[in-house]
């Protein structure tokens, strides 16, 4: 009863008291603790709000949102030629947040196609400079240089890029081919120099046995017995022949004796 005595006796302050709770009312604001709003007052940029709550005043300013987080952007398939003329398509992805909302949206106008746009031009641009064969092998290294190219490019915008990735590279069928018989000869290459390298470690533990078995002839003789029992071991038809070892010196005498002889005349 005493509001409605109120509002009869005095109209005109009720509707203005009443206009101003609405004015005020309507210019709260909420942003969540990964949101900053960049409010502008009559055209001219006035200030950062958030997180929390806030005011825009209704009329005489207004606001643009940005979300802080970490955003994720794909870069879509890229064709190009590499430094070696070889066609390639390749694809990435760009991890990048917003560090200062208020160049972020004063310094440039929708800053997350801005940066997508950058790496596209930025990942182009990379591919020329390299090889096929450093773009396949150091994949890792040329995303780091994207990432610092971006980031120059990006950061006068207030936008951190933090890290840049290739998701996959494709090449002619025909290259791949070529590429394949490559690591075919490369395979064959390493298995004959692993098997040389046995043959060269084989014939030194020859060598070397041979010069223990020199230092003591009985060791000939037992080697001999050894490898006698080894073959009768097994069922087979061979047939050895056993000779003295004074025979096998004997002929070396003479064949030595020959030799000389040929050299004097």
């Amino acid at each position: 009863m005493f509001v409605m005595d109120l509002v009869a006796a005095h109209p005109f302050s009720t509707i203005i008291a009443v206009a101003a709770f609405a004015y005020v009312l309507g210019s709260i604001r909420v942003a969540n603790q990964y949101e900053r709003s960049v409010v502008f007052r009559l055209g001219r940029f006035n200030r950062t709000a958030g997180p929390g709550l806030y005011l825009v005043w209704q009329i005489m300013e207004w606001q643009t949102k940005l979300d802080l987080r970490t955003i994720t952007a794909n870069v879509e398939q890229q064709e190009g030629i590499t430094r070696d003329n070889v066609p390639i398509k390749v694809d990435a992805v760009v991890w990048y947040r917003i560090v200062d909302p208020e160049r972020a949206v004063m310094e440039v106008k929708a800053v997350s196609n801005a940066v997508v746009q950058v790496s596209l031009t930025t990942l182009r641009a990379v591919l020329g400079q390299h090889t096929l064969d450093e773009i396949l092998k150091a994949q890792d290294t040329i995303a780091d240089v994207m990432q610092r190219a971006i980031d120059a490019t990006t950061e006068p915008w207030g936008v951190k890029v933090e890290l840049v990735q290739m998701k996959s590279v494709e090449i002619p069928p025909s290259m791949q081919r070529a590429l394949a018989q490559e690591a075919e000869a490369l395979r064959e290459k390493r298995a004959r120099l692993i098997k040389a390298e046995a043959e060269l470690d084989a014939a030194e533990q020859l060598r070397q046995a041979a010069e223990v078995i020199m230092q003591n002839p009985a060791g000939l003789e037992l080697r001999r017995m050894q490898m006698i029992t080894e073959v009768g071991a097994e069922q087979n038809t061979m047939t050895l022949v056993m000779m003295p070892s004074e025979f096998v010196s004997m002929a070396r005498g003479i064949a030595d004796a020959a030799k000389t002889m040929a050299a004097k005349e």
